[in-house]
């Protein structure tokens, strides 16, 4: 137990050191992307306050001077790491609300939509990859194989687009966009978890025949346990651990896709406010949800670690 113990601690630590890293590099990289974007920052911020029609250069040179526009590049970034070691992600330049509160709302949605595509994926992947497993390079594997391929390759954006066109716009049982209940998670929710399991199928599968062809599953089954007793009480067991990992890795893609989807499909989550944050050049509301998503990858790759180690006592020791 208390070398379980240091292990969850030394992975504590190391998650850690990385949430530092990745705050001081997103918000550094995220203020010099909109820096170099084209045209006056401060003619967007006011167009967004204002409205285009109310907008002129006298508005734009207030917000200029009110926000410190005028003010020397590395002072302005200075300024919000100063803000961040104090864990304040400052205000909204466009509404003036802090930052951390629009987050906190639109933060829970993309978990929603997050969980949603995760367990669409799982529902989909687990029973598929286990069945081909179980019998590789039969007639199902080679489908499910193909079928993967093409629906890997298949942009999130476009497969959004078809599913909207058929199940909302075409057969109406869906709502087209935004939120207003649980039916309207179930077309962004597959959009995302159908490329998840994709892929993730194709590893359950692999990790399923590993584990089929291992010298302890063969032992076990010479001990006289039953293909059943074996398959459940070994197999699955040892199979989990390269599918719990390479779920950590699938969270980059969903992270990107979050953004995408949610565009789509007009979903209130970061990712959508996000790309409204950067179109109304918003540097600090770009600055907040970049770092929200970058520590979300952080949070969400510790406790895949740490699910590692409950599963396999052996990463304990490492």
């Amino acid at each position: 137990m208390t070398d379980f113990f240091k292990s969850v601690f030394a992975v504590l630590a190391a998650r850690g050191l990385q949430a530092v890293i990745v705050a001081i590099i997103v918000g550094i990289v995220s203020f010099a992307m909109m820096q170099a974007l084209p045209g006056d920052a401060a003619y967007r911020i006011a167009a967004g306050r204002y409205g285009y029609d109310m907008m002129d250069a006298a508005a734009a040179e207030a917000v200029r001077v009110e926000l410190g526009l005028n003010n020397p590049w590395f002072v302005q970034l200075g300024d919000w790491l100063g803000q961040l070691v104090q864990f304040d992600l400052g205000n909204s330049l466009v509404y003036g609300t802090p930052v951390v509160d629009e987050i906190a709302t639109q933060l829970g949605y993309s978990l929603l939509l997050a969980g949603g595509a995760i367990v669409t994926s799982l529902a989909i992947a687990l029973p598929v990859g286990i069945v081909t497993g179980l019998n590789p390079n039969g007639v199902l594997d080679r489908v499910t194989m193909g079928l993967s391929v093409f629906l890997r390759a298949v942009p999130a954006f476009a497969l959004g687009i078809v599913l909207v066109l058929i199940f909302a716009v075409k057969l109406k049982l869906f709502p087209v966009a935004g939120f207003r209940g649980f039916e309207n998670l179930i077309l962004p929710s597959f959009t995302l978890g159908i490329g998840l399991a994709a892929v993730s199928n194709r590893v359950v599968r692999d990790a399923v025949v590993d584990a089929m062809t291992s010298d302890w599953h063969m032992f076990a089954r010479t001990k006289g346990l039953s293909a059943r007793f074996a398959l459940i009480r070994h197999v699955l067991r040892n199979a989990s651990l390269p599918v719990v990992t390479y779920v950590g890795v699938q969270l980059a893609y969903l992270i990107e896709g979050v953004v995408i989807v949610e565009t789509v499909f007009a979903w209130p989550g970061i990712g959508h406010a996000l790309v409204h944050a950067i179109f109304g050049r918003d540097i600090a509301m770009v600055q907040g949800t970049a770092l929200t998503l970058g520590l979300l990858y952080v949070a969400l790759n510790l406790c895949v670690d740490l699910a590692c180690r409950g599963i396999d006592p052996r990463e304990r020791a490492l």
